[in-house]
């Protein structure tokens, strides 16, 4: 094998083990039969999650709703897939937003809400909590990050400004149990 070879094969390794479809496929499991589960996503691989989530739990996912980053749709049957903007959130995202916020709120006691969150998930759901405007969260956005903020210190300002972070989706879907898949490496 050259040294070539063995990059190409350490590198396809290290793709292989940051999956998230796989990774779902190989960990998800129920430790209980709800009556439906819903699936919720906000994130770059949440749309992959969601495909993976499909897969393994059939015909128990009876719907959900997954935003993403432009270009980061996946092929679903029962999950409904919306594109916003990230970084800088935009209004697409706001309205995705809102409609987490309906589906979780639309979920019974015996249902599950799975959540699956990724890179990006915090951008793609801006929520924000009155009287702030979206544009005074893009534009806090825009500041943050051109003062060299880390993702950390966006997202904790950005919890505390809107309607969904900060566990309020998880609350909106009570009484329904919650679990969440959580991807930090995208």
């Amino acid at each position: 094998m050259t040294s070539r070879d063995a990059v190409r094969a350490i590198w396809e390794a290290a793709l292989a083990a940051g999956d998230v479809a796989q990774l779902v496929r190989a960990h998800l499991r129920l430790e209980r039969d709800p009556a439906r589960v819903f699936l919720l996503g906000a994130g770059k691989a949440s749309g992959a999650m969601a495909a993976a989530a499909e897969d393994v739990l059939g015909d128990r996912v009876v719907g959900g709703f997954v935003v993403v980053k432009d270009g980061y749709g996946a092929r679903v049957r029962h999950t409904e897939i919306a594109e916003a903007g990230h970084p800088v959130p935009d209004s697409r995202g706001r309205a995705a937003s809102a409609r987490l916020l309906e589906v979780a709120r639309a979920a019974g006691a015996d249902d599950l809400i799975l959540f699956l969150v990724s890179g990006g998930g915090s951008a793609l759901t801006p929520a924000p909590a009155p009287p702030i405007t979206l544009g005074e969260k893009q534009e806090l956005t825009r500041l943050l990050l051109a003062s060299g903020a880390t993702i950390g210190e966006l997202n904790a300002v950005r919890k505390h400004l809107s309607l969904f972070k900060g566990g309020q989706l998880a609350r909106a879907a009570s009484p329904a149990h919650a679990a969440g898949v959580f991807d930090r490496g995208r």
